[in-house]
């Protein structure tokens, strides 16, 4: 599909204007040079308001002095006239056979940034984007990822600062290493040494046993002594008893009395032992914490990162109206530089580029102010367009030899003119005449 440019443009007492006439090129840059107040810019907005409509009118469009209304009489590539004249300056739009119409068929091909560039490059940076991710059709797409690299962004950040707290918090917390890992219960202390203590009571009976034994054989020896005639009866019972008693203090002999020493000291200890073992469970803990928290944060980073990629992936398979242009973090990056940090031409290649791609049909754009660009840059950016078969109508401070015409007092140098001093019955002006 070939897109549409300005063939010829006839412009009558707008603005500074008295009688221009322009054919610009088809491809590349045509400058509108001349001095200050000479009527440069009442040129670009003579086009915009042709083919714009009347949101784009001057507010004094009539040429001051003049007494003749303003004329504009645009040709365009596509064969359609664009004429507005009269007292109220009515547009009318005649194509190739001769039919009639109006602002709605110029809308289908003029792309309203491409009258007022300026708009677009006055724009933030998050709106400059925006606008290429809307025309490359991935604006949708973006923002779903964004909002969740946003969501996984914060949600990582809260989780980092837990888990810094954690740590924090982990490393402040005192350890014991000599503290048993479990906490000490007083009743299963008691308990055991009431075990120790019942066991100890049965050596004890036996001790007592003994001891008994040995008072009956002493008893029982002496009546022995005083009782002859009792003898035999009673040495049968010593020698039964001698027996038992030896029975007695051999089994007597092997028994060791446990200690409840270190029951003791736990008990009296306790509340200071289980301290530390709470302290410890609590740096543990703490530790454990801040281990989980700094797992989920990697995994968070792994997903901002996946995001991210898939952000990358999403740009580089849409169709791009530059190589080298992309959007990362919302901005538009051209040449791995942020809008602020471009050139004034390639601001200008990217502006162009990316009008032109909002509406392919329209094959050209007005700038204003070119005298920002050395004569270097100037025909890198006209070479530019005329590779790209785009037409640009720019103005430039300036009366040098880069200028395709030069506008004097609202007439183009060197064009033969009449001064227009008094209404006239009718406009002399032709499709493709000045």
């Amino acid at each position: 599909m070939e897109s549409i440019k300005i063939n010829k443009l006839e412009i009558e007492n707008v603005k500074r204007i008295k009688a221009v006439k322009i054919e610009p090129t088809a491809s590349g840059l045509t400058i509108v040079g001349g001095n200050n107040n000479q009527g440069k810019t009442s040129v670009l907005d003579s086009i915009a308001w042709a083919l714009g409509g009347d949101k784009f009118r001057p507010s004094q469009a009539q040429r001051e002095g003049s007494m003749i209304p303003p004329t504009l009489h645009l040709v365009l590539s596509n064969g359609l006239v664009v004429e507005r004249k009269g007292k109220n300056s009515s547009l009318k739009v005649t194509d190739p056979s001769g039919q009639k119409g109006g602002q709605q068929l110029l809308n289908e091909f003029v792309e309203q940034l491409a009258l007022d560039l300026p708009k677009f490059m006055e724009s933030s940076g998050k709106e400059k984007a925006q606008t290429l991710l809307k025309i490359i059709g991935v604006g949708d797409k973006l923002d779903v990822l964004d909002r969740k690299e946003k969501e996984l962004y914060n949600s990582r950040l809260a989780i980092g600062q837990i888990a810094d707290r954690k740590e924090k918090f982990a490393k402040e917390q005192p350890y014991y290493p000599e503290a048993p890992k479990e906490l000490i219960s007083p009743s299963e202390l008691i308990r055991q040494q009431q075990e120790i203590l019942a066991r100890n009571g049965e050596n004890q009976k036996k001790r007592d046993r003994a001891l008994e034994l040995h008072a009956e054989r002493n008893r029982l020896a002496e009546k022995v002594n005083t009782l002859k005639e009792e003898l035999e009866r009673y040495q049968k019972q010593l020698i039964q008893v001698d027996q038992d008693m030896n029975i007695a203090y051999k089994s007597a002999e092997d028994l060791q009395d446990e200690s409840t020493a270190e029951l003791e000291a736990s008990l009296a200890n306790i509340e200071e032992i289980n301290r530390k073992v709470r302290a410890n469970m609590d740096k543990d803990k703490a530790e454990d914490d801040a281990s989980e928290y700094r797992k989920q944060y990697q995994e968070l980073t792994q997903q901002i990162n996946d995001t991210r990629k898939s952000k990358t992936d999403l740009l580089q398979s849409a169709e791009l109206p530059l190589p080298d242009l992309s959007v990362k973090d919302g901005e538009l990056i051209y040449k791995g530089q942020q809008w602020d940090n471009m050139s004034g031409s390639d601001r200008l290649k990217v502006s162009t580029a990316i009008v032109r791609k909002l509406n392919p049909k329209c094959g050209f754009v007005l700038l204003d102010k070119l005298e920002q660009m050395d004569r270097q840059t100037l025909n890198e950016f006209g070479q530019w367009l005329e590779q790209e078969g785009l037409q640009a109508i720019a103005t430039r401070v300036s009366t040098g030899e880069e200028c395709s015409i030069i506008i004097e007092d609202g007439y183009v140098k060197g064009q033969e003119h009449e001064e227009v001093a008094a209404p006239q019955p009718k406009t002399t002006w032709k499709a493709g005449e000045f």
